[in-house]
């Protein structure tokens, strides 16, 4: 094993919910400087991203989160165009956020060709998966949706069970209703089943240096990551400070995510606009920390 590889499992294993080791930052150090609002391609999907996306779901249930209770829908929508006018332009929603209404609030300030949308469904049929679509674009105030993602899978039989649902979106990608399609995992099982289907295009995985909120130990997670992009899916992460747990190792956890070449963006919920410009400061800097 590579000397970084086993440094980066033992200060993994080492770490816990309640704060981590001492991280080798000289490890983790990127050739140049990587920005929020860097422009990256979404795996084999043909979509431009932003580097961060805007996360609204934090503690997201119900219709709600704490962006929604916090903000309105004014305050996201303001949140959005002032990230987007900081080169922030990948949104995530989802139908369990509530938050589509705030995208439309924004839609009013920002060009619908010049965001990224990406949104989450727990629709299982066909007529669920058909009520969604239609649902959603009306909640938003768009005709189409860039990114449509099967919400919080965590069966190993997801592909099975979804089927009819993942046909409709297959339809409506071949339609341009939505321009892909794919998965949010929450267990080792759904994850390994998600890289090995084909339909996936998009996954939403669990990462962090000490494994906190994720589907396993961080050697095992990544194995499975690296196959999924191998295989020309997207790799978007979540739960970089493992679901809030490791807020005090802010840049530790950047300065992580940001090495991993198997990750192409990831979605961070931040609940007012010093959050964003500190985000923004902080990954260019952890990024070449040494």
């Amino acid at each position: 094993m590579k000397r970084r590889t086993f440094l980066s499992h033992s200060f993994a294993a080492a770490a816990g919910a309640y704060g981590l080791g001492s991280f080798p930052y000289e490890l983790y150090i990127s050739e140049k400087k990587r920005f929020a609002n860097d422009r990256v391609m979404l795996g084999n999907t043909g979509i431009e991203v932003s580097r961060l996306a805007m996360g609204t779901g934090t503690h997201g249930v119900n219709r709600s989160s704490n962006q929604t209770r916090k903000l309105g829908v004014k305050g996201v929508a303001d949140l959005l165009y002032k990230a987007y006018d900081d080169g922030v332009f990948f949104w995530d929603s989802a139908d369990q956020y509530g938050t589509h209404p705030h995208l439309k609030e924004a839609l009013k300030y920002v060009p619908r060709e010049k965001a990224v949308i990406l949104t989450k469904t727990h629709a299982t049929t066909e007529k669920e998966m058909k009520a969604d679509l239609d649902r959603f674009r009306q909640e938003i105030g768009t005709d189409y949706l860039d990114v449509v993602l099967l919400h919080v899978q965590t069966r190993a039989d997801w592909p099975e069970f979804k089927k009819a649902g993942m046909e409709v979106l297959s339809q409506a990608r071949e339609d341009g209703i939505i321009r892909a399609h794919g998965v949010s995992c929450h267990t080792l099982v759904a994850l390994e089943a998600a890289a090995n289907s084909d339909w996936v295009q998009v996954d939403l995985a669990r990462f962090n240096p000490a494994g906190v909120a994720m589907d396993d130990e961080v050697k095992v997670v990544e194995k499975v990551l690296r196959k999924m992009k191998a295989d020309g899916k997207a790799v978007m992460g979540m739960k970089i400070f493992g679901a809030g747990q490791l807020s005090e190792r802010v840049d530790e956890c950047l300065q992580f995510a940001l090495a991993q070449s198997f990750i192409d963006c990831f979605t961070i919920g931040q609940e007012n606009h010093g959050e964003f410009q500190d985000l923004t400061k902080r990954i260019p800097e952890a990024s070449v920390r040494g």
